[in-house]
């Protein structure tokens, strides 16, 4: 099932008398132990921990989560920010996503269309402040979406890139979330493996030369042998859209 919504106010869990003290808890309690647990353990642990669904983030460069997640935490929600500058690519893997998998899709958009951003924020924003931009179509939206949740799961992986060298399994986010990165250990090979062996969808932009898909306007193609995120943001210092900041 697929829902699309617009990241507006609700409730924050973390507002809860108790909340934030029971996840820091729980994080000094069991991180150390998730570090040696599968991913799909870990998604099993969420469902077991956590006092409302978790949700799991979904770039739709592949979809290893959905199907961890369809087997592991079948009440979790699974979560893509259409940001409106995704590759046609991207959203038709999105749509297929929700297709297959039983967990519901919720498909979380930014406050602003692309054409009232141009208008408050000047023309192709992710030209002129790009930070600016991730910050309005991805960062602000993923905070919102996070609200109702107790936990929230990201595909990030040590070896995406140097700056990710020491991702733990769980950690406590910057609003006092559980921060479960299941694949942390993972390589890019038993990617690939994982994909093989469960028939995954596969977006077609990672087998022509695209190992980080990001938007569109900001995802170039990468050479072989070069660093795998290269290709985002190029010729910016920027590195990073926010997310997992």
């Amino acid at each position: 099932m697929s829902t699309r919504t617009h990241a507006d106010a609700r409730e924050d869990v973390l507002a809860r008398d108790g909340v934030a003290k029971r996840l820091l808890n729980l994080a000094l309690d069991h991180g150390p132990a998730l570090e040696k647990y599968t991913a799909g353990e870990v998604l099993e642990w969420a469902t077991e921990h956590l006092r409302t669904p978790v949700a799991v983030t979904l770039s739709m460069q592949d979809t290893v989560l959905a199907e961890l997640a369809e087997r592991h935490a079948p009440g979790a929600d699974l979560i893509f920010l259409d940001t409106g500058y995704h590759f046609d690519e991207t959203l038709d893997v999105a749509r297929r996503v929700g297709e297959r998998y039983r967990n519901r899709l919720l498909t979380i958009t930014p406050a602003r269309t692309r054409a009232e951003q141009d208008r408050e924020e000047g023309p192709d924003l992710y030209k002129t402040d790009p930070g600016r931009c991730c910050d309005l179509r991805k960062v602000r939206p993923l905070a919102e979406m996070k609200k109702p949740y107790e936990g929230w799961v990201t595909g990030l992986k040590r070896v995406d890139a140097a700056t990710r060298a020491h991702t733990p399994v769980l950690e406590i986010d910057r609003t006092g979330r559980i921060k479960l990165n299941p694949l942390a250990a993972w390589t890019d090979e038993d990617v690939e493996r994982y994909i093989a062996d469960n028939d995954l969808i596969v977006h077609p932009l990672t087998r022509a030369g695209y190992p980080s898909i990001g938007c569109a306007t900001c995802t170039n193609r990468v050479e072989a042998g070069a660093d795998p995120r290269s290709g985002r943001w190029a010729g910016q210092e920027k590195t990073e859209c926010g997310l997992h900041l």
